[in-house]
């Protein structure tokens, strides 16, 4: 596996030869042995059950799912003690060079400000703190 491929690919590679279910976004579902993936998703299923989304069953022996038509796939819960985890918590906890990277969302924005509040007010960029925008002088006030 490529160092490049994200953690979804990599337990996807992880769940081969385990059973799966395939939801597909047309709304089948598919449950089977899955044989192989590619890094596309793209997915061969063996000794299948399918549900159409009228509710007929069927059983297949083989069948192969074109990863853009997945919407999403369940797979066993003993993959999360999976080995590539274990080291994605070492990265995590470590916070160092290695790590995961700049981090993103709401969360990094809550924890800034947190950081914020117990150093203190950033400095402030104006000198005189007096009224108005710093738009120069004559303007006077616009209100009239």
């Amino acid at each position: 596996m490529s160092k490049s491929l994200g953690i979804p690919v990599k337990l996807l590679h992880e769940a081969e030869g385990h059973v799966v279910t395939v939801e597909l976004k047309s709304g089948e579902l598919y449950r089977g042995t899955l044989v192989e993936c590619e890094d596309n998703w793209n997915c061969q299923l063996e000794n299948i059950t399918s549900t159409a989304k009228d509710g007929r069953v069927a059983q297949m022996e083989h069948a192969f799912i074109r990863g853009s038509k997945v919407r999403f796939m369940i797979i066993p819960d003993m993959l999360k003690n999976a080995p590539m985890f274990k080291r994605l918590d070492a990265r995590v906890k470590g916070r160092g060079s290695g790590g995961l990277g700049v981090g993103r969302g709401r969360a990094v924005a809550v924890r800034a400000r947190a950081r914020a509040a117990v150093r203190g007010p950033p400095p402030t960029q104006g000198g005189g703190g007096g009224p108005g925008r710093g738009f120069g002088r004559g303007r006077g006030n616009m209100a009239g």
